[in-house]
């Protein structure tokens, strides 16, 4: 059985820059190859000379499970039969000067541990039936250049805790009926939330973020973000997206913390 998954096709569209649905490629995918389930990993590090996938799955051996290198495009992938839905997992890298950058989380994931703790976790994201046809379908007919616009910007981990419970954050399905009433009775047309990726650090508000397909376990992931329900058509949910917004980094698209992808260097794997 080959532990290889990505077609020539998807190689070229990696390399060229035009594979505009990585994230259904790299990271860590749930599947079965010749009928035996297991999980599929694949990150790009195009200069570095080794990487392997280490876990709770092979006792964090950086021996047990070496990826092979795609060399058209610069992707590490290997699949390993018998990984389950929410296994924990890094990547170990080795630079082209033979220096190990240490394990690092999956740029890719779709979820992670919750700080202090900063691995990543296989996530199970199909199966989520999505029930807003009615909304989608309205939304057609609103000519947005017409109608007034007035926008609540939030960030979810401040704006309101659980007071009974020694001031634990609200999940995702606990804050979306109350801020979504909140908003509407004050007259906003539109919610916007500060970045939900996953990050490290509380007070950078999402800002430093080091998983943009992860939503923040901190108010319940994956999920129960998918699974909150829709309280009101009236008021619509931008996100924003922190990609051109990190702080504290030297690389607009990485974390600077030792666990992510962040060693933007000349010699960065």
């Amino acid at each position: 059985m080959s532990d290889l998954v990505l077609t020539d096709f998807d190689l070229h569209l990696l390399a060229e820059g035009t594979h505009y649905r990585t994230y259904e490629k790299l990271g860590a995918h749930l599947r079965e190859v010749n009928g035996v389930a297991g999980v599929h990993f694949a990150v790009w590090a195009p200069n570095a000379t080794h990487v392997s996938v280490v876990g709770d799955f092979n006792s964090w051996s950086p021996h047990a499970h070496p990826l092979t290198r795609r060399q058209e495009a610069g992707v590490w992938e290997r699949f390993i039969p018998g990984v389950k839905t929410g296994a924990l997992y890094k990547y170990r890298v080795v630079g082209p000067d033979g220096r190990a950058f240490g394990e690092k989380a999956d740029p890719y994931g779709f979820a992670a541990e919750i700080r202090p703790q900063t691995a990543s976790k296989v996530a199970e994201l199909d199966g989520y039936e999505w029930r807003d046809a009615e909304w989608i379908a309205a939304r057609a007919t609103h000519d947005a250049s017409t109608h007034p616009m007035s926008i609540y910007e939030v960030h979810l981990g401040s704006w309101r805790r659980n007071a009974n419970e020694n001031g634990r954050w609200l999940t995702y399905r606990e804050i979306a009926p109350q801020l979504a009433d909140y908003v509407e009775w004050m007259g906003y047309t539109h919610v916007e939330l500060l970045p939900v990726t996953e990050h490290p650090f509380d007070g950078s508000w999402g800002y430093q973020t080091i998983g943009y397909f992860a939503p923040t376990s901190r108010f319940g992931g994956s999920p129960v973000l998918a699974g909150s329900p829709r309280y009101t058509s009236a008021v619509s949910v931008p996100v924003r997206w922190p990609a051109l917004l990190t702080r504290n980094s030297t690389c607009t698209f990485c974390s600077p913390e030792a666990f992510g992808f962040g060693a933007c260097t000349p010699s960065w794997p």
